[in-house]
């Protein structure tokens, strides 16, 4: 199965996402606020973030790699790093109830892109399209994004294709200034002939999709 075109260069995103044990969530984000400047001193953290809707006591954080080599050594430089092993990972482990990663690159028509100002919100959203990439359904799915994109109602941030995971999953990140202000959008988009348009294309090749409403933890670099 085709897997269409991807950037040109070899970067790569490495998403993870932890589900945290519901007694533990508020003492997990102060070890992460205490301790996490141990793990960013050896590579890029795009942004880290907790749910707030569609899920519960899970956070979400993506990290970015100029290749696989350059992940091994990253890999390798933690587990030896005393400090990141005793003072962070060995005290937030047992807060863990289960982790989960997938390595993904940004759609070639993307940029990765910051909100116009902190204090906003993150909508995660999960796309599962049908098998055979994007080859099959890229056009009409970017179509549909930069539909939503005309509106105005929302920022984009970023649209990441999974290499290892779940293929065929598309995550999209959209930053808004709040919950009420992206419903104010969601509303008029509905009622915009363009989207509606675009969207009745792209979700022939949709088996199915969620999203979250994520707040930037205070480590993150999208605020």
């Amino acid at each position: 199965l085709a897997t269409g075109p991807r950037q040109n260069n070899s970067i790569f995103y490495e998403i993870r996402t932890y589900d945290v044990k519901p007694s533990k969530m508020k003492e997990f984000l102060e070890v992460l606020s205490k301790y996490f400047h141990l793990r960013t001193a050896h590579s890029e953290l795009v942004g880290f973030w907790s749910a707030e809707l569609g899920a519960m006591n899970k956070v979400v954080h993506i990290w970015k790699y100029d290749d696989f080599a350059h992940r091994k050594a990253v890999r390798h430089a933690l587990a030896n790093d005393k400090d990141w092993q005793g003072k962070f990972l060995s005290a937030v482990l047992p807060m863990i109830e289960k982790q989960h990663n997938e390595i993904a690159y940004l759609v070639p028509w993307c940029q990765l892109g910051k909100p116009p100002k902190e204090g906003g919100i993150y909508e995660w959203v999960t796309f599962q399209m049908k098998p055979g990439g994007p080859a099959l359904w890229g056009e009409a799915f970017q179509a549909a994004i930069n539909a939503h994109i005309n509106t105005g109602y929302a920022k984009l941030i970023g649209v990441f294709h999974t290499e290892y995971g779940l293929l065929n999953t598309v995550h999209v990140i959209w930053w808004n200034e709040s919950p009420d202000h992206r419903a104010a959008g969601r509303h008029s988009a509905h009622e915009d002939a363009r989207v509606v348009a675009a969207v009745r294309e792209s979700v022939r090749f949709l088996e199915s999709q969620q999203n979250m409403l994520l707040i930037p933890v205070e480590c993150s670099p999208l605020k």
